[in-house]
């Protein structure tokens, strides 16, 4: 997320003389506290993808970058699926390391890879927080909207299924062309990103952290306002998020999905919840009056911020964790892509005889301290104490150095489980 001053003067050409050496750390500890993620880069991962880049495909006011991967097998009238990198990344980076080639390779979508640079935001970030940005017809959404129809026209793409995903800025990016473009977008994957013109009356960094609480009605309403002559459906939205993300904290995934599930008309209870991946990753469902997912909310236990990967040769692996904010846990780009209906090599949604919100193996477990179980929304602050939302159990004081365990069943009915979690 973006901090310009300071990252412009981290920027500077380097003293001939040594630094303090208690400062590297200090700089990344500030900007952690700031949301900027300039903690020091890893080395990237080398760069195993080829993409190609597009000079033509509109007037480009956002002043982006079009990159394509095209299967080398490309059905006809593909689906087309845009993704748009965190701060600090670039398309090459966010190719190599998300696992989307593979998926388009497997599933045969046509992938397009939008990039940001420090001529727009001195971080790399994408614009998610500026009016001049986030609006239809101008700025880098409209850049965005252009790059997709150059690929329908240059490669016969189906403009019915078109997709958008996106890390941190660029998953508050997403959350931006979702609403300013719903007549464009069928569903779209948010990673740690905020929801839609939360910035209208805040900044950013309170956005980011610890969050904005505004009714789902108002939440809705924000969307409908980027658009108000749209009279069609919305897209469908998942949110992804790890639950021990302290630059844009769980609390925006849950407002998210109440901005969502209102659009859709739906309650903010889930229909269902289960458990995914090698990491039991709580992936609550909220289903359209066809059956259809209409939102979806990930809660990948134990990570930070940053996109979800699972490396190896799995059918459910992909990814890769060279660069940084890449977290080895469970490959979201799979579930992504099943969410959009183009992953068919496993079953997304459960099935029959699969644990629903009523049975005894939905129960989830958190294991985190007092402060990430608050900024997570199972747990409550009084009076400098902790109090675990549902059964009110007195967990200790809000710090991050006292953790319990808390036993989530039924849904948001939080327990303390310290002595086991089944």
């Amino acid at each position: 997320m973006p901090l310009p001053p300071l990252r412009a003067t981290l920027g500077a050409r380097p003293r001939t003389r040594p630094l303090p050496r208690f400062l590297p750390r200090l700089l990344a500890v500030l900007a952690v506290l700031l949301g900027t993620a300039l903690a020091a880069p890893a080395p990237q991962a080398r760069a195993a993808v080829t993409l190609t880049r597009v000079g033509d495909f509109g007037s480009n006011p956002g002043a982006l970058t079009m990159y394509v991967y095209r299967p080398a097998t490309l059905p006809a009238h593909p689906a087309v699926v845009v993704a748009l990198h965190g701060c600090t990344q670039n398309a090459q980076l966010y190719a190599d390391n998300s696992g989307l080639p593979r998926l388009a390779d497997e599933d045969g979508f046509l992938l397009v890879l939008a990039e940001t640079g420090t001529a727009n935001n001195a971080s790399k970030c994408f614009n998610w927080f500026q009016s001049g940005d986030n609006r239809r017809g101008q700025g880098e959404a409209l850049s965005v909207r252009q790059m997709v129809s150059h690929a329908v026209t240059a490669y016969g793409a189906d403009p019915g299924r078109v997709y958008v995903t996106g890390l941190s800025a660029g998953g508050a990016m997403t959350a931006v062309m979702l609403a300013t473009y719903p007549d464009v977008f069928s569903a779209g994957a948010v990673v740690a990103g905020l929801p839609y013109d939360c910035t209208r009356d805040n900044s950013p960094y309170l956005c980011m952290n610890p969050g904005v609480d505004r009714s789902p009605a108002e939440w809705a309403q924000r969307v409908r306002d980027a658009y108000p002559s749209y009279t069609g459906p919305w897209p469908r939205a998942a949110i992804w998020y790890g639950d021990q993300d302290t630059t844009v904290v769980p609390r925006n995934a849950t407002e998210l999905r109440d901005q969502w599930t209102a659009l859709h008309g739906l309650s903010q209870t889930p229909t269902r919840t289960t458990a995914i991946g090698p990491d039991a990753t709580r992936q609550d469902q909220y289903l359209a009056a066809d059956g259809t997912v209409a939102v979806e909310v990930d809660r990948v236990p134990g990570i930070g911020h940053g996109t979800p990967v699972d490396p190896g040769t799995g059918a459910d692996q992909c990814g890769g964790t060279g660069a940084p904010y890449f977290l080895d846990s469970i490959c979201s780009s799979r579930w992504i892509a099943r969410f959009f209906g183009l992953d068919t090599t496993g079953p997304g949604d459960p099935g029959p005889g699969d644990p629903g919100p009523g049975d005894p193996g939905s129960a989830a477990c958190w294991t985190a301290s007092n402060y990430a179980h608050v900024q997570a929304g199972r747990a409550t602050t009084r009076g400098g104490y902790t109090y675990a939302v549902g059964s009110g159990q007195n967990m200790g004081l809000y710090n991050t150095f006292v953790t319990h365990t808390l036993k989530e069943s039924p849904t948001g009915y939080f327990a303390l489980a310290d002595g086991g979690c089944p």
